[in-house]
């Protein structure tokens, strides 16, 4: 796949539904390490809806779809990493309004909105070890092959390994928000799980881009 257009959506974010139900149980392992043990039932839950909701909206514009769906999203798992996802989307679509075919550098531009995103709605930067600190890297890595001339295949690749390294340096990191905080000493040495969620979105995303090789 060199490009995506608006029919390519619903096979990409199935592969990303795949992905998140095949990690379900360890991210909600991860997640009972530092705090409630939900994550993995609440990626589910977001990702098993995402793809419905994508087809069932009425709307020519690429962009315009992703993001209303990012908007529908946010009320099928209205946890604090369901909305943090939901927000990357709808400002990740933003990026996207008036485009017919998201190539290497439409994608990256997607991807730094899905960031800002993320960063303003959870109102965090990253360092602070979230989900922002695997979608930050990834979107900076795409940025950076893109403007190299980087194929979309190439631009998404770049994103997931961003993303791996940044859930690796999360390993480095104190939790400054909820019940994470409290366990704060539990998390020296162990990945972040919002941040592995991240990067397992990535994965999927690029699962879905090659699928037909």
């Amino acid at each position: 796949m060199n490009t995506i257009g608006i029919a390519d959506w619903p096979n990409i974010l199935e592969h990303v539904t795949a992905i998140m139900n095949e990690h379900r149980d360890g991210l909600c392992l991860m997640d009972a390490n530092m705090g409630d043990g939900d994550l993995g039932l609440t990626m589910k839950k977001s990702y098993d809806a995402l793809p419905t909701l994508y087809r069932d909206i009425d709307e020519p514009d690429m962009g315009k779809r992703l993001s209303k769906a990012g908007l529908k999203l946010a009320s099928v798992a209205p946890s604090t990493m369901g909305t943090l996802m939901a927000s990357g989307w709808m400002e990740g679509g933003k990026r996207l309004v008036g485009v017919t075919d998201v190539d290497g550098k439409a994608f990256s531009s997607f991807l730094e909105g899905f960031s800002e995103g993320v960063a303003k709605r959870g109102k965090c930067k990253e360092g602070e070890r979230t989900l922002l600190d695997a979608v930050g890297p990834a979107a900076r890595s795409a940025i950076e092959r893109a403007n190299a001339g980087g194929t979309l295949k190439d631009v998404v690749f770049a994103a997931l390994e961003g993303a791996q390294s940044g859930v690796e340096a999360t390993k480095n990191m104190l939790p400054k928000y909820g019940k994470a905080a409290v366990f704060a000493a539990k998390a020296i040495g162990v990945a972040d799980q919002g941040a592995t969620a991240g990067m397992l979105m990535i994965q999927g995303v690029y699962n879905g881009i090659t699928s037909n090789e």
